[in-house]
């Protein structure tokens, strides 16, 4: 290939990757606003939460799941971008995860050892699994479709974040509505819809985001 035409071609390439972050962005916020929407259209936020998020663990829970859409989402913004370093912001996971066992260590230590399986059960964890993949969708779809401009060069790995990110901000939008605040099920329950969710990112971004 000549290098006239490298160039020519890395140039109708550049707009692509300049609006990469615009789009990303685009996806972010209208996949918050259509996943808030079905969140109030539906299952509504807990009625009891002007006074629950005054205590410890509805704000933990809220805290937790609003670091982990911050960082996934951080990372998003990276991943589709040749030539960026992830490494920090990959470890910048580790922060909700960091947190969560923090969580889960101090209940154990502080609620009775026969009270343990009640909190980790929780009341609604059926819901809980259903509802964090289905608020997930939208801004899923919108990440993907960001990042196929984008073509990220591990398209599993592009989609697993892209996963991560949307389950990150659906746990955030399900947290004001979960009336289950122990971390022990923040830390089951939670983490499984999560890990559904990266998975079909994962599963659906080996194929569609690859070049």
């Amino acid at each position: 290939m000549k290098t006239d035409d490298l160039i020519s071609m890395l140039s109708e390439d550049a707009p692509v990757r300049t609006r990469l972050g615009p789009m990303l962005l685009g996806a972010l916020l209208g996949g918050v606003v259509i996943s808030a929407a079905l969140l109030l259209a539906t299952i509504g936020i807990r009625h009891d939460m002007a006074s629950a998020i005054e205590t410890a663990r509805v704000l933990f829970k809220i805290v937790t799941t609003l670091t982990l859409a911050v960082t996934a989402c951080g990372l998003v913004f990276r991943i589709g971008r040749p030539g960026i370093p992830l490494k920090i912001s990959a470890l910048s996971l580790l922060i909700p995860l960091a947190m969560v066992i923090a969580g889960v260590a101090t209940e154990l230590t502080t609620i009775p050892e026969d009270t343990w399986r009640t909190a980790l059960m929780g009341r609604n964890a059926t819901l809980c699994v259903f509802f964090i993949p289905v608020l997930s969708l939208a801004p899923l779809a919108g990440f993907l479709w960001a990042l196929k401009s984008a073509a990220p060069a591990n398209p599993t790995l592009g989609g697993a974040v892209a996963g991560l990110a949307s389950a990150g901000l659906a746990a955030a939008l399900y947290a004001w509505h979960c009336p289950d605040d122990s971390p022990l099920f923040l830390a089951t329950w939670y983490t499984a819809a999560a890990t559904a969710v990266t998975a079909l990112g994962a599963l659906i971004g080996s194929r569609y985001l690859r070049w």
